[in-house]
C-alpha cells in the first residue's frame, strides 16, 4: 500500500505541475505535441515508480505507412500506461470518467482523447462514428477490445464497436497480447506490486475489402493473435461469444 500511495502521489504532482503550463500552451497555438510528450514521460514515470519493466516485441510490425487501430487485451490499470509509453501517436477511446480528473480530463480533452460512455449505447455508437472519421483522416487509435479490464486476468470476450470502427475506415487492426499486468494491480485492490508486462505486437489484421458479415472472422482472428501472446492462466477459461457494443 505504501507503494501504491507514493507511485499515486507522485505522479499527480507530476500532472498537476507540468500539465497546465502545457494545456495552455495547447490551447493558445493549437500544439498539443509538447502535452502529448508529456503525457509519455508521465506514463514512464508512474511504471518507473512502480517498480514495473516492459519487455516489448514485435514493434516492427507496425506499418508506418497508414493509420492503424492498436487492440490490446486489458488486465489491470497498469495496461493503459504501458501501451501509451511505447506506442507512437495516438488518439485514445477512453471511459468517461477519465476525463473527470483534473488536468489529466482537460489534456485528453485537448488532445482530442473520445470520451465512451459505456452506460449510453447512443452516446457509445456516437463515439465509436467520430472515432471512425479519425481514423479514416489518417489518426491511428488505441482501443480495449474487451471494453473493460478482465475480472481475473483471462481474456474476456470482445465488444463490437471497435471492430465496427476498424472495418468501416478499412484501417488494419494491430493485436496485442498484454501479459503479467494483472498481479500487478488486481482488480479492485489499490496495491501496486513489482513486476514485468510482457507486450507482444502481432501481425496486422486486415479490414481492406472487408463488410460487416466479415467482422466475426476478423474478431475471431485478433482473439487468437493475442491469444498466442498470454500465458495459460492468462487464456480463456472456455469459448465465449463476442458481446453486443
Amino acid at each position: 500500500m505504501i507503494r501504491s500511495i507514493i507511485v499515486v502521489s507522485l505522479t499527480f504532482a507530476y500532472i498537476f505541475l507540468v500539465g497546465p503550463p502545457l494545456i495552455i500552451y495547447g490551447t493558445l497555438t493549437g500544439r498539443t505535441g509538447p502535452l502529448y510528450n508529456a503525457g509519455r514521460r508521465g506514463a514512464k514515470l508512474a511504471l518507473w515508480l512502480a517498480g514495473v519493466k516492459l519487455e516489448v516485441t514485435g514493434m516492427e510490425k507496425i506499418p508506418k505507412d497508414r493509420a492503424v487501430v492498436f487492440m490490446p487485451n486489458h488486465q489491470s490499470y497498469c495496461d493503459a500506461p504501458a501501451v501509451f509509453s511505447i506506442l507512437p501517436p495516438i488518439i485514445a477511446l477512453a471511459k468517461k470518467e477519465f476525463f473527470r480528473v483534473p488536468v489529466l480530463g482537460q489534456g485528453m480533452a485537448l488532445r482530442k482523447f473520445i470520451a465512451v460512455d459505456r452506460k449510453n449505447r447512443e452516446r457509445a455508437i456516437q463515439a465509436v462514428n467520430e472515432a471512425t472519421e479519425r481514423l479514416k483522416a489518417g489518426q491511428s487509435f488505441l482501443a480495449f477490445p474487451e471494453g473493460t479490464r478482465s475480472p481475473d486476468g483471462r481474456l474476456q470476450p470482445f465488444k463490437k464497436g471497435v471492430f465496427v470502427m476498424a472495418i468501416n475506415a478499412q484501417a488494419p487492426i494491430i493485436p496485442i497480447s498484454l501479459s503479467g499486468s494483472y498481479r500487478i494491480m488486481l482488480r479492485d485492490k489499490w496495491a501496486i506490486h513489482r513486476g514485468v508486462v510482457r507486450i507482444a505486437f502481432h501481425e496486422p489484421v486486415p479490414t481492406a475489402g472487408s463488410t460487416m458479415d466479415d467482422r466475426p472472422r476478423i474478431m475471431e482472428r485478433v482473439r487468437q493473435a493475442i491469444v498466442s501472446g498470454l500465458s495459460p492462466e492468462e487464456r480463456p477459461s472456455e469459448n465465449a461469444q463476442p458481446q453486443t457494443a
